[in-house]
């Protein structure tokens, strides 16, 4: 079953352009995923937030992707240094 997600970043605004880049990095290390299906990398017009999106084949896939970007010294799973508050995660299955 496919699984996606939406997360909402708050990158503190001297921080926007060098968290804009770890985003992308994360982006081009999951399109080389198996089960990868698609990932974009978002800003609010005002640049407040950077929304990241992505989809996988499988929760299996999307978990595995994300220990790759954990690698990378992403924070999938908290706030990173950059972050202002905490962001807003929702994971998404398709039915």
């Amino acid at each position: 079953m496919p699984y996606g997600f939406v997360a909402f970043h708050y990158p503190a605004p001297e921080h926007v352009e060098e968290f804009l880049g770890r985003c992308h990095q994360v982006a081009e290390a999951s399109r080389t995923q198996p089960g990868f299906l698609s990932v974009e990398v978002w800003t609010t017009p005002d640049a407040d937030a950077v929304v990241t999106t992505g989809a996988f084949a499988s929760e299996e896939a999307f978990r595995a992707a994300a220990d790759v970007a954990r690698e990378l010294g992403a924070t999938p799973d908290g706030l990173s240094d950059l972050e202002v508050r905490p962001r807003q995660v929702h994971f998404l299955v398709s039915r």
